[in-house]
């Protein structure tokens, strides 16, 4: 008993989600990019929808909400916080709230900082997080609506999630990301071992996620706040962790 994912792309960089618990059937899907992509992969699956997990109110995550349930009759779950912003939304949640797909139950964490309502969904026995905008493979979304102490909240609550934890993130960002990730950690050779491999994954035209949250710990300076060399390179060995966060964002911003 598990959870079956299939993964596919929306618009020019988002991540589409279809999940599937494999005892029941039940499906959700994980945000509504964009239909088209979403109906072709209900189609190649046969997996029909009965609800859709929504982690955040931004239009490339939601635009396909009334289609969707005009067509299939789901239900659309999001965050409590920004429900007035979640098209045709049906039940709120909020941090410590459980939903279900099928016989699988997800824990709702609240992980604001790209938005003050964002929320991820931990499914703690298939071992699955989708983080959304949250926590990218090697990078994290950027400050709309919260400030670095939420996204530092946010994240601080994601690392200590099992390490084996497969995460599922909202785009394909990873390359730029390892990019920036080596200007701030140019010694780190898990991180440039990895870089190598996102770029050949990208010159095949093969995706770069899932990804799991042991490679994240390891090469993702956004959860690496803590590490003596990157706190050296730049600068700030004695500072706090939010001021140290808070600079790797900065520099990411502009990079």
């Amino acid at each position: 008993m598990t959870l079956e994912i299939e993964q596919f792309m929306c618009r020019s960089d988002n991540f589409g989600i279809l999940a599937r618990d494999t005892e029941t059937g039940e499906t959700a899907l994980i945000d509504a990019p964009e239909e088209q992509p979403i109906l072709e992969a209900v189609e190649r699956t046969g997996w029909t929808p009965t609800m859709i997990l929504t982690t955040h109110h931004h239009q490339d995550h939601v635009a396909a909400n009334l289609a969707l349930k005009k067509r299939f009759g789901l239900t659309i779950v999001g965050p409590a916080a920004e429900a007035d912003r979640i098209p045709g939304i049906d039940r709120t949640v909020k941090e410590g709230d459980t939903v279900r797909v099928g016989r699988q139950a997800a824990r709702v964490i609240e992980t604001p900082g790209h938005t003050a309502g964002h929320v991820s969904y931990h499914f703690a026995d298939a071992g699955i997080a989708f983080t959304a905008d949250t926590l990218f493979a090697l990078g994290c979304g950027r400050l709309f609506e919260g400030t670095p102490a939420d996204m530092l909240r946010s994240l601080k609550k994601i690392a200590v999630l099992p390490l084996e934890t497969v995460i599922y993130c909202g785009h394909e960002y990873t390359q730029a990301n390892a990019r920036f990730a080596l200007t701030v950690d140019p010694t780190n050779s898990a991180l440039k071992e990895r870089a190598k491999g996102v770029d050949t994954l990208r010159q095949e035209g093969k995706p770069t996620l899932p990804t799991t949250l042991k490679q994240e710990m390891a090469t993702n300076p956004f959860l690496r706040w803590h590490d003596p060399v990157i706190r050296r390179n730049l600068g700030m060995e004695d500072a706090s962790d939010e001021a140290v966060f808070a600079e790797i964002r900065k520099r990411k911003d502009v990079a």
